[in-house]
């Protein structure tokens, strides 16, 4: 027998009584991820470095981005909402990187909690570089949707794909009403987005991505108007990205008239087989 005493706690950790059932051990992912680490004052800084000298300058080589509509954001005062179509895990950086400084230097990225912050290290990495805060992509969920706020609040822009997913065959999905509901509980803006080229870029299933050229097109701000539900907002949203779609595949002039008459075409593609979409998607 050991003279030596016994170690216990605090030593090492507490024994559980074999009678008592166990509390589910706290989550640490998904939804629960913690983010707020990343926009302290040096994670700012080591984001900025990441941005500057990586991920703009592989953006210019891979995409050789044109962006129009900047103007547009001339007399806009952050924190703004950044709502845009999503084809490919490129449009992400694309989009960070072709940000005004002004917004860019104070901006969250809305990332799936299932995909992107499934594994602590995957979430570590996305909350460094995107600044990402994870979000439920399939229902609204009321933490989410507290610290999205939060951030507004406090200041931050916040970028979001209101698909809910990248595209799976080159056209967009329907809209859902996230970005809506934040602009309509918060009172910010929402600045469509119109991304072109990634999906060729970039697009789901490749491996890695290859050079095309990239245009990203900002829209008019948009404000709720007063009594306006989420529900009616979202689906503002997605016809101006629509109009800006189809100011880039046409000009300024057809695109503004076909939205002033309510012909222009719809972003999701047309209702009909996939061998149909596909043709109808080479041919636009």
């Amino acid at each position: 027998m050991s003279l030596l005493p016994r170690r216990g706690f605090p030593l090492r950790a507490p024994t559980w009584p074999g009678t008592v059932p166990r509390p589910p051990a706290p989550s640490r992912t998904g939804v629960d991820f913690d983010t707020a680490w990343a926009r302290t004052p040096a994670a700012r800084l080591a984001r900025a470095a990441i941005l500057d000298l990586a991920i703009r300058p592989v953006a210019q080589v891979l995409a050789s981005p044109t962006v129009d509509g900047r103007e547009r954001l001339d007399a806009l005062e952050a924190p703004v909402i950044f709502a845009a179509n999503h084809h490919s895990h490129a449009d992400t950086g694309l989009l960070l990187a072709l940000l005004p400084e002004r917004f860019r230097r104070k901006a969250v990225v809305a990332a799936a909690a299932d995909y992107f912050f499934d594994r602590r290290t995957k979430g570590t990495f996305h909350a460094l570089t995107f600044g990402a805060v994870p979000m439920e992509r399939t229902k609204v969920n009321r933490r989410s949707a507290e610290v999205a706020t939060d951030l507004l609040a406090d200041g931050w822009s916040l970028v979001i794909f209101p698909e809910g997913g990248r595209s799976p065959d080159g056209w967009a999905q329907e809209f859902r009403g996230g970005a809506a509901y934040l602009s309509v509980r918060s009172g910010r803006p929402v600045v469509p987005v119109y991304i072109d080229g990634t999906r060729h870029m970039w697009p789901k299933g490749q491996r890695l991505p290859r050079p095309h050229k990239v245009t990203v097109t900002f829209g008019t701000p948009i404000y709720p108007d007063p009594g306006e539900d989420a529900r009616r907002l979202a689906a503002r949203i997605a016809r101006v990205v629509a109009a800006l779609a189809d100011e880039r595949a046409t000009d300024w002039w057809t695109a503004r008239r076909r939205a002033a008459d309510g012909s222009t075409p719809a972003i999701t593609g047309p209702e009909a087989a996939a061998w149909r979409r596909s043709w109808a998607l080479r041919n636009k």
